[in-house]
């Protein structure tokens, strides 16, 4: 552990780790991944203000999001096939950011039910919707997540066509995989992750096997999903879907000015700056180049977050300081998760808040909620 230094740590133990077509799901873009490498890059040229001779004792990063405390700003993300980069990976998750004191959101597409995500932890966690054709399945599945006791709702709106992942393509992912030559000898070089998959039961999408009446199986979970994702999608769902669930609600995948206003005017308690991790619209501006001018037009309005290519204490604090209330992480957790299970998830939340704190302070701040845009240098970040 001592060894675990940052984030690109992690990356690396989890792709040695994890098989293949799995560590290629989360850790790819769609096309030439020119958006999915921009959502990373675009930090490093945003240059912060080095104070001096300032009172750094007694510094917090904790802070809110939509009304919750959080140790720091900053959720896990709704990663699909978490389950797969490690066995139980969405239960040991949610452990970690329990433990830490940040909120953990369940995707849809998890592989641990919400009921197993329920039975595993003490304190309620956020679950992400995709939108279906079959709206009494959504409608149960709003319901099992009040069950669950989930205290927000995330409604994802940018998949309602499914952006073409090349690594997905040329490695067999389905659901089912595909069991090709390639993939079944790439397995027998993780023998770590076999033994983790042999030890639990849960191996198939938990949140919709058995609970969706065309579902029965993994085969016929392939058919079902081909079919329901929405093209129709409109702002009458996100009515629906609130009406419905009668909770928090933060709405995902907002990237246009003029579709964050409308976002505002839903009653949508906060939206969510992301493009999918660069999975869907390549050729899209990455999230942090986005997010102020859907700040400056929306953020007295709504509650604003940010996904997309934090990997560091560092992004985190920039986001913040152009006007993010909160950040999530998903490839960050993926990372620690396929490295090293629980711990490797933990390790990566420690690694991000030491980075957090420390750039806090040596730009002049001991709180993170006082932390503005006076904390980088002119010229260097996106207006």
């Amino acid at each position: 552990m001592t060894a675990i230094t940052c984030i690109e740590d992690l990356r690396l133990l989890a792709k040695k780790r994890v098989p293949r077509m799995f560590y290629d799901y989360a850790d790819s873009g769609s096309w030439t991944e020119t958006t999915y490498r921009a959502n990373q890059s675009d930090f490093s040229p945003i240059k912060l203000r080095q104070r001096v001779a300032v009172n750094m004792e007694n510094r917090s990063t904790a802070s809110q999001m939509i009304g919750q405390d959080v140790a720091m700003p900053l959720a896990i993300a709704p990663v699909g096939l978490t389950g797969m980069q490690h066995a139980d990976g969405e239960i040991l998750a949610a452990r970690a950011a329990e433990q830490f004191g940040i909120p953990f959101t369940l995707s849809t597409m998890s592989i641990c039910s919400i009921e197993d995500i329920a039975a595993h932890t003490s304190k309620p966690f956020w679950f992400q919707l995709y939108m279906m054709r079959d709206r009494d399945a959504m409608a149960r599945m709003i319901e099992r997540a009040r069950a669950a006791r989930c205290s927000a709702l995330m409604l994802t709106l940018d998949l309602q066509v499914i952006g073409q992942r090349h690594k997905d393509l040329k490695n067999g992912l389905s659901a089912p995989p595909r069991p090709t030559i390639g993939n079944l000898i790439n397995l027998l070089t993780k023998p770590r992750w076999c033994l983790g998959m042999l030890g639990t039961r849960r191996r198939s999408f938990g949140n919709l096997v058995g609970h969706v009446k065309a579902v029965s199986d993994m085969n016929s979970l392939a058919s079902w999903t081909h079919e329901q994702f929405d093209p129709r999608l409109s702002w009458a769902d996100v009515q629906w879907v609130k009406e419905r669930w009668g909770g928090k609600l933060i709405l995902k995948g907002i990237m246009d000015v003029e579709d964050a206003r409308l976002a505002a005017h839903s009653g949508a308690d906060a939206i969510v700056v992301s493009n999918h991790g660069g999975r869907q619209l390549d050729g899209a501006p990455s999230s942090i180049a986005a997010l102020p001018a859907i700040v400056a037009a929306v953020g007295d309005q709504i509650e604003v977050h940010l996904d997309g290519g934090i990997r560091s204490g560092q992004d985190l604090l920039k986001a913040r300081a152009l006007g993010a209330r909160g950040c999530y992480i998903g490839r960050a957790m993926v990372y620690g998760l396929g490295a090293m299970g629980l711990a490797g998830v933990s390790r990566a939340l420690q690694i991000i808040h030491k980075e957090l704190d420390l750039t806090m302070a040596f730009c002049g701040h001991t709180k993170i909620d006082q932390v503005d845009k006076n904390i980088l240098l002119p010229g260097t970040f996106p207006t």
